[in-house]
């Protein structure tokens, strides 16, 4: 059965095969995310800092929470009730830390 096929392989190999029919390629996002991830990091190591900076490690942080919860958790077909939530965290966290450091930038209210 393992090397001849139990007849279950055409449709194993059909839901692959339109699972992996999309807009886009799974690979080509986490080859965005890495570049992402060290651009990041090159800011880091290189010191550099201030508000721009800053909100353009944000700005990373969105585009790849958007592409993990989208992609790699798969919630892109759920209900929106889900979407929300995770979407939802997302912003809250990212816009909390925008305001906190806006604030500190600022020294103080």
């Amino acid at each position: 059965m393992a090397y001849g096929g139990s007849g279950l392989d055409y449709f194993i190999s059909s839901g692959v095969h339109h699972s992996m029919k999309s807009d886009y390629n799974i690979h080509t996002i986490w080859v965005v995310m890495m570049l992402l991830t060290i651009s990041t990091y090159t800011l880091g190591k290189l010191n550099l800092n201030g508000l721009g900076i800053v909100f353009f490690i944000l700005l990373t942080t969105v585009i790849k929470g958007f592409f993990i919860i989208r992609d790699f958790m798969e919630l892109k077909g759920v209900s929106l009730l889900w979407r929300v939530i995770m979407y939802g965290w997302l912003w809250t966290i990212c816009l909390a830390i925008s305001m906190t450091y806006i604030i500190s930038y600022q020294g103080g209210i």
